[in-house]
């Protein structure tokens, strides 16, 4: 068995570093334009070019989506930043629409090219249509089986490679082709500008009684009847490995960089684990709690054991669970003292439980007990957005390593 790539988001260069120091292979990434996350922090091409250094210099790779369905005047430009992007040295493009690629082809014709999910990949004669076309990798569409992704690997023509999601939000729509959000509200969700409207509170409204909102079911709050739970696979990395899965996809470019850094490494931890000893593997459930203490909706299975009953919806809130703040990012550490100094990203306080994880270490907890301001003035919390402090460490930390603590009931 061939090990399989841990593919992770990327929204800024922060989160970029984040995900390859906790264990993702690859990243994907967008620009500025021609993607499908307008409202993320998105990488300008100098951030790019960094981002590419820095996972070159780990033998890591860079993936940048280019996956908008274009308009005309989508394309305007489309050329010179694919040969902007060829000369950066990005590792592959992520691609939907046939004219994109064939841009591609045009004016980086060694790109290699991966399609997009949004290209609704569903059978093995379409895969072997896009493989004749150039492209190298097929990111499955999210409403496959398990018996369906091996049936098109088995009849895929020979060095096709194919990527699937593991974990992540879930689209409503089918394989994220909506029109909803530009019908309500104006933006164009396959132009990069979904607004999410799957995830609104709607109510029934019977045309002579205007006015009179009914719920569509019996709930005072109302039903949020397009609402998904959250794809979660980490239980099932021996299917997902069999299924002959190249790369296994993490979603969330607008997520955080704690969220980044918890999935991400619960998923490798949970991968080296399997291939460490197939036969007798048994999953560490503590990985589980881990990725449950990233912001997250209900989870499921999403359609890999076939295709999911009304249980994959949540009917009741579209909000996220929510039990755990990241409150810093380590960026020194003397070993000689035990003083880490650390960016804060969410207030703490003396007295307050934390828990630390990090890449190379298992999660350990201990109270803040003291804790100095940049001037060395003892304080009791730190309130303030990136306050720079050091703190009292009871274990060895690094560079790196996260401080989480579970969220009070008015946060």
């Amino acid at each position: 068995m061939n090990k399989p790539e841990l593919l992770a988001p990327a929204g800024n260069l922060e989160k970029l570093k984040m995900a390859f120091i906790y264990g993702a292979d690859a990243v994907y990434i967008g620009g500025e334009r021609f993607g499908l996350r307008a409202q993320a922090g998105n990488f300008t091409l100098d951030d790019i070019k960094e981002g590419v250094n820095f996972a070159h210099e780990l033998n890591k790779k860079i993936y940048v989506t280019v996956n908008i369905m274009p308009h005309n005047e989508d394309l305007l430009g489309l050329d010179d930043y694919i040969k902007e992007l060829q000369e950066i040295g990005v590792d592959a493009l992520i691609v939907s629409d046939p004219g994109v690629l064939l841009i591609i082809k045009e004016v980086a014709p060694d790109m290699e090219i991966h399609l997009s999910t949004q290209a609704n990949n569903t059978n093995y004669k379409s895969a072997e249509f896009w493989y004749n076309q150039g492209v190298k990798r097929i990111v499955l569409a999210r409403e496959m089986s398990f018996d369906e992704i091996k049936e098109i690997i088995e009849k895929a023509p020979h060095g096709l490679e194919f990527e699937a999601f593991v974990h992540g939000a879930m689209c409503i729509s089918y394989s994220g082709r909506c029109l909803l959000s530009n019908y309500m509200v104006g933006r164009d969700a396959n132009r990069g500008e979904c607004a999410h409207p799957c995830r609104y509170k709607y109510y029934l409204v019977e045309e002579k009684r205007p006015g009179q909102y009914m719920p569509v079911e019996e709930d005072e709050k109302g039903t949020y009847i397009f609402n998904s739970r959250d794809l979660s696979m980490i239980e099932h990395i021996p299917e997902l490995v069999k299924s002959g899965i190249k790369s296994f996809k993490i979603e969330g470019r607008m997520k955080s960089s704690y969220y980044v850094a918890t999935v991400v490494g619960a998923y490798r931890k949970a991968i080296d684990e399997y291939f460490e000893n197939p036969e007798s593997f048994v999953f560490d459930k503590e990985l589980l709690e881990e990725v449950n203490k990233a912001s997250h909706r209900e989870f499921y299975t999403g359609f890999y054991f076939g295709k999911p009953d009304s249980k994959g919806q949540i009917y009741e809130t579209s909000s996220y669970v929510r039990d755990y703040a990241f409150v810093g990012i380590v960026q020194d550490y003397d070993a000689s003292t035990g003083i880490a100094t650390i960016e804060q990203r969410n207030k703490m306080s003396q007295g307050e439980e934390i828990e630390i994880i990090g890449p190379h270490k298992k999660m350990f907890t201990q109270k803040i007990e003291t804790m100095w301001n940049e001037d060395g003035q003892e304080i009791s919390s730190a309130p303030h957005p990136q306050q720079i402090l050091k703190m009292e460490m009871k274990q060895e930390v690094e560079k790196y390593d996260i401080i989480r603590r579970e969220r009070n009931e008015d946060e």
